[in-house]
């Protein structure tokens, strides 16, 4: 299987307990920025299993084969959801200062390092500008984004931001573009940012959906943070796949998901291209996605 790099440790556990129930399965893993993934599967045509990604929208957008390309996948489902914050510990520059109301005051001094992920190769990399994006307004600061980005220059980004952990434990960088989950995973203390601009609250699509940013591969317009799961057209073990998936989605799954710091999604959420079904094993865990772009 290949997933989102905020995916590693609880799929780690995830697969620990599958391998359990399914002895003689084996299962290889790998795990990166989820837009990489995703080309690797409908550019270098990896053959996968089951894909994981932080953006439930890479699915139907990149996969579903529309204006007649190749169909990679034709349905997902939606499983857990996370917020997206700046993580830092007590070493961080300006942490000792640090409120819920100047904190972009204090990434922007001259001095703090700020570490992300690249939005051309991984969701947390675009979701973490979306949000300074909407923190400009959300703020009433016009310039909030661009002082935060003035600490974080291109050439220190990196595929995806669970590389830049060991930095930000270190005191290498000050402050990391992160998920939630993974700040909790590992100890770090986070900014508890609103609900209107950490993209955490699917009910404030409308309101995401007013920031767009611009990556190598198109803008990406804000939505909601869901992590979704697919088994691909061309996977050589579909059935093995959905049978990974139906695990995911199982009290069993869901509580590794919800111990590692997640939100839960349940019922699932379920998309699918036209013309095409849900996989009838997946069907009784889901309800049909109300997402947009999905």
């Amino acid at each position: 299987m290949n997933g989102a790099g905020t995916l590693a440790k609880p799929f780690a556990a995830m697969i620990a307990a599958f391998k359990a129930q399914n002895p003689g399965v084996t299962v290889q893993s790998r795990f990166a920025g989820s837009v990489e993934v995703v080309r690797g599967i409908t550019e270098l045509h990896n053959p996968v299993d089951v894909l994981g990604v932080a953006d439930y929208s890479l699915i139907p957008s990149k996969m579903y084969g529309t204006n007649g390309g190749t169909q990679f996948a034709n349905w997902y489902v939606g499983f857990a959801s996370n917020r997206i914050t700046f993580a830092y510990t007590d070493q961080s520059k300006g942490a000792a200062g640090l409120t819920a109301d100047n904190w972009y005051q204090v990434l922007a001094q001259p001095g703090v390092k700020v570490g992300r992920s690249n939005p051309d190769t991984d969701p947390s990399g675009y979701q973490t500008l979306q949000m300074l994006a909407l923190a400009q307004t959300y703020y009433h600061q016009p310039n909030l984004s661009a002082g935060v980005l003035a600490n974080s220059p291109p050439e220190t980004m990196v595929g995806t931001e669970t590389q830049l952990l060991p930095a930000v434990s270190s005191g290498q960088i000050d402050y990391l573009g992160i998920y939630r989950s993974d700040a909790l995973q590992h100890h770090l203390k986070f900014l508890d940012l609103p609900a209107q601009i950490d993209l955490s609250d699917p009910a404030l699509a409308a309101t995401y959906a007013t920031v767009s940013v611009p990556t190598s591969s198109g803008p990406r317009t804000g939505k909601p943070i869901v992590y979704a799961l697919t088994v691909p057209t061309n996977a050589p073990n579909s059935a093995a796949g959905q049978r990974f998936v139906e695990f995911v989605l199982s009290p069993a799954g869901q509580k590794i998901m919800s111990d590692n710091g997640f939100s839960v999604v349940n019922p699932a959420v379920a998309g699918v291209a036209n013309g095409a079904q849900l996989p009838a094993s997946v069907q009784p865990q889901t309800v049909p996605a109300k997402l947009p772009g999905g």
